[in-house]
């Protein structure tokens, strides 16, 4: 019996002890703050928190950072967590915070980024997307007939679907044509060719024996490559004193190989929306455009990543519909549940507005694409479109007079919903912050209509 009782003594006072640490320490701490926050200067951010011990909070820099009004210094200050802690962006910056539970024992670090107000004008331009690959892509094998066998020289010496050819007998490749021209003019001095190539980051050099095809009377190594690929989609944004912009909020990948392009060049142009395919649950819908070279928008493509493809603009003229000026972009504690807009064209160049619905919000606290969930509500979106389709990617979205983030993917068994990008993420991948607030603006480099 006084055994028993111990052990019920035991057991309360172990559960006891649990309750006090999850009652001194904040869990709450590492749900409600991330490591890093970003603010616009001069914006609030409130976070809740609801702790009753006393809190002490310190910074490495003074002056950029207030919370609940008070300014935030090394020295530390106490502040009361029973009701949401507003924090306030003084100035530019970047202040490191450190939260401390009675001021000692150690709760959380937190970075906060004052950031400059950035204005953007939304795009909804439909373009043509015209990218050239560094070197040459293989995209496929095939079997050379030959005198005494049939096989594939380039599968066999070790490339795969997916590699990219930089050179050939150090010849550097631009164009895959030079791949049948390389191989037929010096497969006659060389038995062997070496090639160089690249597969993810690494870069090694394999040597390729051609055969000769017994039906063309040519050098083969048996591969289909390519130097470049073409599709339409939507511009999300430009600066208009830089010229920079942003579009798709997505990676280009190759259709063969799914593999990300490594881009050597590109160009953007305008696109003449000319039919659309509807989605249905399942099957994934569709804009077809006609590139106009040399008309409404010309473009260099500089980058092609995670988030999207940014370059720098050339010439971009008034077309229908279009927003025509710069509006605040929104970070992503400004992003909210509820009613929004996109920009995007069904037919022509016209840009229209459609209803959309931002149903869900997640608080990233580091880049990736698929940062809200959106419903097209739209019904003359859904009758012609049936959603989201091929094309949109990159239609701005728009909420609460902000720039909050672009179309991005399509739920293929419900396309009326699918995935957008925070505008903050692909705003970090342009440039436009080191450009605009750390370089001055070139001059005569961007011409607006």
């Amino acid at each position: 019996m006084k055994r028993r009782t111990r052990r019920q003594k035991l057991a309360f006072f172990t559960f006891g002890v649990f309750l006090l640490v999850l009652a001194i320490f904040p869990w709450q701490f590492w749900v409600a703050l991330q490591e890093e926050l970003r603010l616009l200067e001069g914006d609030h951010h409130y976070v809740s928190i609801r702790y009753l011990l006393p809190v002490y909070v310190s910074a490495d820099r003074d002056g950029i950072l207030s919370l609940n009004g008070k300014p935030v210094s090394g020295s530390g200050s106490r502040i009361s967590l029973r009701s949401p802690v507003r924090f306030s962006a003084e100035r530019l910056g970047s202040v490191n915070l450190e939260f401390r539970l009675f001021g000692v024992i150690p709760l959380r670090q937190l970075t906060v980024n004052v950031l400059p107000e950035t204005r953007l004008v939304p795009g909804g331009h439909s373009i043509g997307i015209k990218l050239h690959s560094e070197g040459v892509l293989v995209v496929g094998h095939h079997q050379v007939q030959g005198r005494d066998r049939t096989a594939s020289p380039a599968k066999e010496a070790g490339i795969e679907v997916g590699d990219v050819i930089l050179a050939i007998d150090g010849t550097l490749l631009q164009d895959a044509n030079q791949v049948a021209e390389i191989i037929r003019e010096r497969s006659v001095r060389k038995q062997a060719l070496p090639f160089k190539i690249k597969r993810n980051k690494q870069i090694f050099t394999v040597n390729v024996r051609p055969l000769m095809c017994q039906e063309t009377k040519q050098p083969r190594i048996g591969l289909y490559v390519r130097d470049s690929a073409a599709g339409v989609g939507t511009l999300t944004f430009y600066e208009p004193k830089t010229g920079i912009y942003g579009a798709l909020g997505h990676v280009i990948n190759d259709i063969d190989t799914n593999q990300p392009i490594e881009t050597r060049d590109g160009q953007i142009v305008n696109a003449d929306i000319v039919s659309i395919k509807a989605a249905k649950r399942g099957h994934p819908g569709e804009k077809t455009g006609v590139f106009q070279e040399g008309s409404d928008i010309a473009g260099t493509i500089e980058k092609n990543c995670a988030f999207g493809i940014f370059g720098r603009l050339q010439k971009i003229m008034p077309v229908p519909g279009e927003y025509g000026e710069a509006i605040p972009i929104a970070l992503i504690p400004q992003v909210r549940t509820g009613r929004a807009e996109i920009l995007t064209v069904l037919e022509g160049t016209t840009i229209e507005r459609f209803e959309v619905e931002i149903q869900k919000v997640y608080r990233q606290s580091h880049p990736g694409d698929k940062g809200m969930i959106i419903e097209i509500t739209d019904e003359r979106l859904l009758e012609e479109t049936g959603g989201i389709i091929q094309g949109m990617s990159g239609s701005p979205i728009i909420q609460d007079g902000r720039l909050v983030g672009a179309v991005t993917h399509v739920f293929v068994n419900d396309p009326k919903r699918g995935y957008g990008i925070f505008i903050e993420w692909m705003i970090s991948e342009s440039g436009i912050l080191e450009e605009t607030f750390i370089k001055a603006p070139p001059d005569g480099c961007f011409f607006f209509g």
